[in-house]
């Protein structure tokens, strides 16, 4: 077998739904197979997803098994040339997965492939190409540098932003929400550190393919990363698990480091987490105590574009949750730019999601017109006729 797609779940059966219906799209003339591991998830994602989906091996836990430990668990039960690591809060354009095992199998030393992940206005995500966080590098993040000085060969190390958008590259971190792999490589440098549980697993494998002798990849195609969705970010849980990653990554890789040097770095990673989790532990304290008013939120404006019997329906989904909402009849031939060419319909001071009709734009339609023009009030929505929901970054509507 060619590919193996491995999709890890937990607790976001929509988004993974979404997810696989572009995948779905993508491996029409591959010779693949989908495995979705479910992290014990208690939203009923393995039945939807078996109902739904009688092509895709699901493998359901009994218990949580983190990010690592279940991409291990799938990796180990296939045999494919190359496996790809993907998140379920994305989804993908029809041709990225045949343009990246074609660049694969034309770069021989390549061992894992990143590409450009969007945000749900469309700008580029920096996560899309990193540099490794040596000490000094992370330092430099922590400290804001990086911020700051985006474009500075040292401080912008971390995003390595020196690198063009266009144009495929070697980088050091692939993010493991789009994660292509060559299983030679992983059967010379092993599997995903099961000691993180998640986040900074990629971050490892990323260093051992390198110090493998091998070559990691940016390509320049596109997919939507909802970020986060799988995870609670305002969470205790996930600031403790976030820079304890970054904790065993030091202690993994840099233990060889004097132990003047080792201090600071080590005091910065606990400062940080503790910044973070005072921060959280305020916003919340504020919140209960009513001095953060709820009062202060958007109501957001529908924008629907698609084929007239989709907009229909998605016109009684929206009167149902009462959402104030426009619609426009149109697909890729009579309305090829979508809602860049129905500007007056966007609301300058409100929250804005266009709402794409799948079967009248493919996903790669759809990311390429938000990449075209991104900007900030405007954001990604879709509509499938299979699923019958609407989905944004932030609502689910059925």
């Amino acid at each position: 077998m060619k590919l193996s797609i491995i999709i890890v779940n937990y607790n976001v059966k929509y988004y993974l739904e979404q997810c696989l219906l572009s995948v779905e799209r993508a491996i029409q003339d591959v010779d693949a197979e989908v495995i979705v591991v479910d992290n014990h998830s208690k939203d009923g994602s393995v039945e939807y997803i078996e109902q739904r989906f009688p092509w895709v091996t699901c493998i359901s836990s009994l218990h949580n098994l983190g990010f690592a430990r279940a991409n291990n668990l799938a990796i180990k039960q296939s045999s494919s040339e190359y496996v790809l690591l993907l998140n379920p809060d994305t989804f993908i354009s029809e041709n990225i997965i045949v343009d990246a095992l074609n660049f694969m199998d034309n770069h021989e030393n390549a061992a894992g492939l990143g590409v450009t992940m969007l945000t749900t206005s469309g700008s580029k995500a920096k996560e899309s190409r990193r540099g490794f966080p040596s000490p000094m590098v992370s330092f430099y993040k922590m400290m804001g540098l990086c911020d700051r000085f985006p474009n500075h060969p040292k401080f912008g190390h971390y995003y390595m932003s020196n690198m063009p958008w266009d144009k495929s590259g070697k980088m050091e971190v692939i993010s493991g929400a789009f994660c292509l792999l060559r299983r030679a490589a992983l059967d010379k440098v092993g599997l995903l550190d099961e000691a993180f549980f998640m986040y900074g697993e990629d971050i490892d494998l990323s260093y051992r393919i390198l110090k493998g002798g091998f070559e990691n990849w940016f390509f320049p195609s596109i997919i939507l990363h909802y970020k986060g969705e799988s995870t609670q970010r305002s969470s205790f849980r996930y600031v403790h698990v976030f820079y304890a990653a970054m904790l065993i990554f030091f202690r993994k890789h840099y233990s060889g480091m004097s132990f003047l040097l080792s201090i600071p770095i080590k005091i910065a990673i606990y400062l940080k987490a503790t910044t973070s989790l005072l921060q959280m532990l305020c916003r919340k304290s504020k919140k209960l105590l009513g001095f953060i008013s709820h009062s202060h939120a958007i109501e957001s404006n529908y924008i629907f574009i698609g084929n007239e019997d989709n907009i229909k329906r998605c016109e009684e989904i929206a009167k149902s949750r009462g959402v104030a909402a426009k619609y426009v009849i149109g697909n890729k031939e009579t309305l090829p730019n979508g809602h860049l060419d129905k500007q007056e319909l966007i609301e300058a001071k409100t929250l804005n999601y266009v709402v794409y009709d799948m079967d009248a734009y493919s996903y790669g339609d759809v990311l390429s017109i938000f990449a075209a023009q991104p900007q900030d009030n405007v954001h990604i929505g879709t509509y499938n006729r299979r699923a019958d929901c609407i989905i944004t970054e932030k609502e689910i509507l059925k």
